[in-house]
C-alpha cells in the first residue's frame, strides 16, 4: 500500500523533506500577488526577492491557494493519500484539498486542517511519517493524528502585520493593537485563528516574554520538538534556539527558513515557534 503525505507551501519544507522507502512526499504551492508580478510559492522563489518587490510596491499584495487540480495533480498512484493544510480559518487551501477526496474511489484520503502554518505542519508531517512506518493502519492514524494535531502549540512575534491586516487575516482588534497601539503583541494559533496572549511594548521584551511563555506552558518537554521559523532573522532564531536549549529539555529544537507565503505575512524579522 503506497502512502504520499501533500502539504501547502505555508509549511516552509521542501520537495527533499522526507527520506522514507514507505512515504512519497510533494508540495502543493500558493500564489502570491505582487502588482503585476505572480510569484508562484514553490523551491524556485527566492524569499529575499519576493520581500524585495513587495517593499517596494504601494499597494495591496495578495495570496491565493492552490486550486483543487494542484492537489488532484501530486496524488498520483498511491492508496493512501493524507494533505495537510494551513489553518483553514486563514486560507481556502483546506477547502480546495478537500474538493479532491470525492474524485477517487479506492483511495484513502484525508484532509488535515493543521490550524496553524509553518513548524506545525512539519511536526505533523513527521509524525505522520512514524506512524506509517510504525505500520498503523489508515484508519488507525487518523484517529491519532488529530490528537497530536489538537496538542500543538504555535505562537509568533511580528515586526510588521501589514500583509495580515490588508488582506483580512487578523480580527479588528489584533489590527488595532498591531498598527495604531504600536505594540509589539506576542500572538497565538488560537483554534486555527491569530489572537493575543501579551501586549509588549518593544521587541526585545517581547521576544523574552515568548521564551517564558513556552518555558511556563509544559513542565517537561522531552517528548516534544521545537521548531522556530524566521523570515530573515536568523540571529533571533538562534538567540531564541539557545535560551529554550537551557531552560526547556527539547528532545530537539530546528530552525527553518521562512519560504514564500509565510514570508508574505510574516516579512522581515517575523518568528514564529511551533511545538
Amino acid at each position: 500500500m503506497k502512502y504520499k503525505i501533500i502539504v501547502d507551501s505555508s509549511s516552509d519544507l521542501l520537495k527533499n523533506f522526507i527520506n522514507s522507502k514507505m512515504v512519497e512526499f510533494d508540495i502543493a504551492p500558493l500564489i502570491i500577488q505582487v502588482g503585476n508580478k505572480t510569484f508562484v510559492d514553490d523551491e524556485t522563489l527566492d524569499p529575499k526577492v519576493l520581500l524585495k518587490e513587495i517593499n517596494a510596491f504601494d499597494g495591496k499584495a495578495t495570496s491565493s491557494c492552490p486550486n483543487p487540480y494542484d492537489y488532484l495533480s501530486r496524488i498520483g498512484d498511491a492508496d493512501n493519500v493524507f494533505i495537510v493544510t494551513i489553518s483553514k480559518k486563514l486560507s481556502g487551501s483546506f477547502n480546495s484539498a478537500m474538493i479532491v477526496t470525492h474524485e477517487f474511489d479506492g483511495k484513502n484520503i484525508m484532509v488535515i486542517d493543521s490550524k496553524g502554518t509553518s513548524g506545525v505542519i512539519v511536526r505533523i508531517v513527521e509524525e505522520l511519517v512514524r506512524l506509517i512506518e510504525l505500520g498503523l493502519t489508515f484508519d488507525e492514524i487518523k484517529s491519532r493524528i488529530i490528537e497530536f494535531r489538537d496538542q500543538r502549540k504555535l505562537y509568533f512575534v511580528l515586526d510588521k502585520f501589514d500583509n495580515l491586516v490588508n488582506n483580512g487575516r487578523v480580527s479588528k482588534t489584533v489590527a488595532f493593537i498591531a498598527t495604531i497601539l504600536k505594540i509589539k503583541p506576542l500572538c497565538f494559533a488560537d483554534d486555527g485563528e491569530i489572537n493575543v496572549r501579551f501586549r509588549i511594548r518593544t521587541r526585545r521584551s517581547v521576544i523574552q516574554k515568548l521564551i517564558e511563555t513556552i518555558k511556563l506552558d509544559k513542565e517537561d518537554y522531552s517528548n516534544d520538538e521545537c521548531i522556530i521559523s524566521h523570515c530573515q532573522d536568523e540571529d533571533t532564531a538562534l538567540h531564541i534556539k539557545e535560551i529554550l536549549s537551557k531552560v526547556c529539555n527539547f528532545r530537539r529544537i530546528t530552525i527553518l527558513e521562512m519560504r514564500g507565503l509565510c514570508s508574505f505575512y510574516a516579512l522581515e524579522k517575523g518568528i514564529i515557534v511551533s511545538f
